[in-house]
Order: structure tokens, then C-alpha cells, then sequence
């Protein structure tokens, strides 16, 4: 018979497994800090030498790093996503850049729709507080903090799918976005009348997630980032001309000096 003898389990794999549940479902993220040894052992209600024990063998797996004099953190998990090689490959076409937004329009509107049927009230509540924050700093001249906002809008939703792939893979794929590696989220911010399209899309995003409109939802991400394909396609030609016009500049300029 397929039965084994239940055995209790030792207080530090208790720990252990608590504290990988929280990386796993994204609550501790990479770079988070750890509370201290005291504080922690404390919260959990174990004795230090068990606490000590689990954080060791989480640092074993790599979940988890030690800094001198600074403490516990959650290691960068998603670091080794994509090698340096095929980042700097990304940055450098089109091709990819293009293929980028098309990937998060078709994972994003899953996600949305998702978010719109299983998101709790306190999801819902968190992403609805971050819009309201991008509504404040849309008010303001320096767009930076909107397109920070931004991100984290769209994380919130994605967080908010209740998807512990997904979450993990669009954490990777949006910490290569705010390094610039597709292209420069800023650009798009600075101009007035995109910012106000941009908040009025994120609003109508919002709105239908709130409403619990998987439908709604689904549609207004994809608009919002066929919005930003059309956009994107808009500067880079924009970017292209300027290049030819500079090259016809500089042409005539030496003609004129040869007179």
C-alpha cells in the first residue's frame, strides 16, 4: 500500500518553504531586504539558530544573497533570463522591438482579462491606487515619474492575474524595458498630447478591470498597445528622415563652400 509514516517537519524547512512561497508568488521580489535576524525570527516565532538555518540553505539554492553589512536580500532571480548577448541583440533591431510589444499585447490582454474575473478586491484596490498616482503626476511638467508609474500599473495588473509564470516572466521582461533596452519609454512621455492619450487609455484600462470586464479589459490593453506600436513606428521614421535631411544638409553645406 502507497502509504508512508507521517514525519513532522524541522522548523527550518518550515521557514524555508514560507519564505520561497513568497518569492515564488512575487510578494518578496528581487532586491528586497529581509528584515533582521532578531526581528524576523521573531515574526516567524522560531529560534535564531532555526532561522539561521533556512536562510542558509536558501542562499545554497540561490533564492537569497548575503551582503557585508547590509543584510539579507532576495537574489536576482531573474537575472540569467536572457544572456547579455541577446539583450544588446534585442536593443539593436526592430525587428525585435516590435516583436516585444506584440508579445505583451497578446500576454498583457491575457492577463487583464484574467485580473478583470480573479483579481481580489484589495488586486483591484492596488491598481486602482497606482492609477490614481499616474492621474497626479500627469498634473506635473517632468513626465519621469508618470512613465515609472506606468510600469508599475502594468505589473500590478500582470501581479493581479494571479499567474506565478506569467508574473515572473513579465517582471524579466519589464526590467529590460525600464533599462531601455526596446526603446526609450520617456521619449513618449514628453509630448503633452501623447501623455494625455496614454492616461486616458491606462484609464479606460483601469475602468474595465474595475468593472470586472475580462472583455473590456482584454480590448482596451490591446489598443493601448497598438498605440504604442503606431507610435514607436511614428518616431522611428521620424528618426530616419531627420537622418537623410541632415545628410542633404550637410551636402548642400559643401556645395556652397566649393562655390
Amino acid at each position: 500500500m502507497p502509504f508512508r509514516k507521517i514525519q513532522s517537519e524541522k522548523l527550518s524547512q518550515a521557514v524555508a518553504r514560507q519564505i520561497e512561497l513568497l518569492i515564488l508568488r512575487g510578494v518578496l521580489r528581487p532586491g528586497d531586504r529581509l528584515p533582521g535576524e532578531r526581528e524576523l525570527a521573531e515574526r516567524l516565532g522560531v529560534s535564531r539558530p532555526s532561522l539561521r538555518e533556512a536562510l542558509g540553505s536558501l542562499q545554497e539554492r540561490g533564492l537569497l544573497v548575503t551582503r557585508a553589512g547590509a543584510g539579507v536580500f532576495v537574489a536576482d532571480v531573474l537575472g540569467s533570463a536572457f544572456s547579455p548577448a541577446l539583450i544588446k541583440l534585442f536593443g539593436e533591431h526592430d525587428e525585435a522591438v516590435f516583436d516585444y510589444i506584440s508579445f505583451r499585447r497578446d500576454l498583457e490582454g491575457l492577463a487583464a482579462a484574467r485580473a478583470a474575473r480573479l483579481a481580489s478586491d484589495t488586486d483591484l484596490k492596488v491598481i486602482d491606487a497606482v492609477f490614481r498616482k499616474m492621474e497626479a503626476a500627469h498634473r506635473k511638467r517632468d513626465p519621469s515619474n508618470e512613465a515609472a508609474l506606468d510600469a508599475k500599473f502594468h505589473m500590478a495588473i500582470i501581479e493581479a492575474s494571479h499567474n506565478i509564470v506569467m508574473l515572473h516572466m513579465m517582471r524579466s521582461m519589464f526590467d529590460l524595458l525600464r533599462e531601455g533596452v526596446f526603446y526609450n519609454r520617456q521619449v513618449m512621455f514628453r509630448q503633452r498630447t501623447t501623455r494625455a492619450t496614454l492616461l486616458d487609455q491606462h484609464r479606460a484600462i483601469n475602468d474595465a478591470i474595475q468593472a470586472r470586464d475580462p472583455d473590456g479589459a482584454r480590448a482596451a490593453i490591446e489598443a493601448h498597445l497598438g498605440f504604442i506600436e503606431s507610435a514607436l513606428r511614428s518616431q522611428r521614421k521620424a528618426e530616419a528622415n531627420e537622418e537623410i535631411a541632415r545628410l542633404r544638409y550637410a551636402h548642400e553645406a559643401a556645395g556652397r563652400k566649393t562655390d
